[in-house]
């Protein structure tokens, strides 16, 4: 089983040289032998995963002398088959999309790689594979994003993720090297079992190892997954092409989830750190979601989006749900690939739309569609509160009867129920000639991905993390002081009772037509609008350094 472990990262390597060599002389040999590599790659990985579910031990392969290179444990297992998956989708979409460009050979043989290097990402069982790995990641991406070299912002934005990954690789370098000058290994399995150990260890300055190595990891996780502030180069990829966002939406920008769930073993000795995580986690959620809703590009929209889940994903570590953010990473990956993949069709199908705004009368008059009724407003506020609530509740205790003992399990769930909330209150605004088929069936749907969601994320939490003790431990690591968790759950819960009774009053009453609170809008979307001038800033910040540069130059050159 180890030498399938080490051809997972051969077919790669392979196809890459191979296909270059022939697609010097075929054409488009390239696409067709990268595509059979990934084809080939998939069923290696899902022979790899297989063996894991059915209970084989973690695999070690490296080299002679004991120095381990790559390690077969149920994450990296699991984030292989995913990445294989995901590649394979994206090398059979590329034989055609990629068909007429140039530089196809090129093109072809930088996906491979890219693939070959994210395979000994998840698969690194020492630090210097791993630090390796994470760090070609961006290089690799830079030339994928810049595939056409004759456009100036596709360089420009390609340059925009090098340089955020490059100032994101810095810290978990300097963690690896803390790590191995503290345990004098590069191994992680021994640096975890030694940290286990002696939790309390000290390093420069006499901060706590675990606290500082938690914090540098997860700004190299806030850099790689474009957390607020670090969020810039994200949107505006775009301009590489559609088989590479996908890629990079569904399996490199999830990155930060899997090198925090790497060191899980760091982050159960850190709350601190997790508090921040969670914090970091809520503002990027946020922040993504609201200007995803005001893009009028689609692409540029689901890279706002994917910042918004993002942010989810490292919220959901922040409260100790680890296995869960790898479920949310899976997830997301698989659809947002999809949505990219789809982008095109979609763009192409707008611009056949005729433009007529769909309301009530044209879809009386056009389209035959009964206007209908909405739900009476006091039964929708009652199903609001009650339904969401209860269906979670019930959920949540099939798995876990313990679950109301965990504060993250508690936040996840209050966010559960918010989400749900929210799904239900929209409805109050659909119209329907047969009421009750239309609650009945939201009703059912909702049931159905709650507890298939529930589900699946407790197989993942018994796959990932088998021993009850580092599940336990993770949540515990998570907990804050009882008070201040009470009063934050009570006044978020006041904020979004007010938040659906100001929307019931602007749709029932008519508010907010002053024109005081018009203008207050116009300026926050204005503000929206501008992306929080984020971009701005960072445009006025790249110029004085360049003008700095400059000048430095002339003087050094005067010297």
């Amino acid at each position: 089983m180890q030498e399938v472990m080490l051809l997972l990262l051969v077919i790669p390597l392979l196809s890459a040289f191979a296909g270059l060599v022939v697609g010097q002389k075929a054409g488009r040999g390239a696409a067709r032998v990268s595509f059979i590599g990934s084809v080939i790659a998939f069923a290696v990985a899902s022979v790899l995963l297989l063996a894991r579910v059915v209970g084989e031990a973690d695999l070690t392969a490296g080299l002679p002398g004991g120095w381990p290179l790559f390690r077969l444990d149920p994450l990296g297992a699991l984030m292989a088959w995913v990445i294989a998956g995901i590649s394979l989708i994206v090398h059979a979409y590329s034989v055609r999309y990629m068909a007429e460009e140039s530089g196809l050979p090129r093109y072809f043989m930088l996906l491979d790689l890219l693939v070959m290097v994210l395979y000994a990402m998840v698969l690194a069982a020492d630090l210097l594979t791993l630090v390796v790995a994470w760090n070609l990641i961006g290089i690799l991406l830079f030339f994928l994003l810049g595939q056409n070299v004759n456009s100036r912002s596709a360089s420009r934005y390609a340059g925009w993720s090098l340089l955020t990954f490059r100032l994101g690789d810095l810290p978990i370098i300097l963690a690896a090297a803390l790590l191995v000058e503290a345990f004098g290994t590069f191994d992680l399995a021994e640096i975890f079992a030694a940290l286990q150990a002696d939790p309390h260890r000290t390093t420069l300055g006499g901060y706590r190892l675990a606290e500082v190595v938690g914090a540098l990891i997860s700004i190299s996780a806030f850099a790689r997954s474009a957390q607020f502030l670090l969020h810039g180069w994200l949107p505006y990829t775009m301009e590489g092409p559609t088989p590479v966002s996908a890629l990079m939406h569904a399996g490199i920008v999830n990155a930060g989830g899997f090198i925090i769930n790497r060191f899980a073993p760091v982050f159960i000795h850190t709350s601190d750190v997790l508090h921040w995580l969670f914090l970091v986690g809520l503002v990027t959620a946020i922040a993504g979601s609201v200007l995803m809703l005001s893009q009028n590009d689609i692409k540029k929209s689901l890279g706002y989006s994917t910042m918004g889940q993002m942010g989810f994903m490292v919220m959901e570590c922040g409260v100790g749900a680890f296995s869960l953010a790898i479920y949310h990473l899976i997830a997301h990956g698989i659809f947002k690939g999809t949505l990219f993949l789809g982008a095109g069709g979609i763009i192409n199908e707008a611009r056949r739309s005729d433009g007529v705004p769909k309301d009530p009368l044209y879809g009386f008059i056009v389209e035959r569609k009964v206007g209908g009724r909405r739900p009476p407003w006091l039964l929708m506020a009652v199903m609001t509160l009650a339904i969401p609530s209860a269906i979670l509740g019930l959920a949540h205790w099939m798995v876990d009867q313990q679950i109301l003992q965990k504060q993250g399990a508690i936040v996840l769930l209050f966010f559960g129920w918010v989400t749900g909330a929210q799904l239900l209150f929209s409805t109050y605004k659909m119209k329907t000639a047969n009421l009750p088929r239309l609650l009945a069936l939201i009703i059912f749907s909702f049931v159905i991905v709650v507890v298939g969601y529930t589900l699946v994320s407790h197989v993942f939490d018994l796959f990932l993390y088998p021993d009850p003790a580092m599940r336990s431990a993770l949540y515990a690591a998570a907990n804050i002081d009882l008070v201040w968790f009470e009063i934050v759950l009570v006044a978020v819960a006041v904020i979004v009772v007010l938040g659906w009774l100001l929307a019931y009053y602007a749709d029932q009453k008519g508010g907010f037509r002053s024109s005081h609170l018009t203008s207050l809008w116009l300026r926050f979307y204005a503000l929206v609008s501008r992306e929080f001038y984020i971009p701005d800033i960072y445009g006025l910040l790249s110029h004085a350094v360049l003008k700095f540069a400059e000048r430095a130059n002339r003087h050094l050159r005067w010297l």
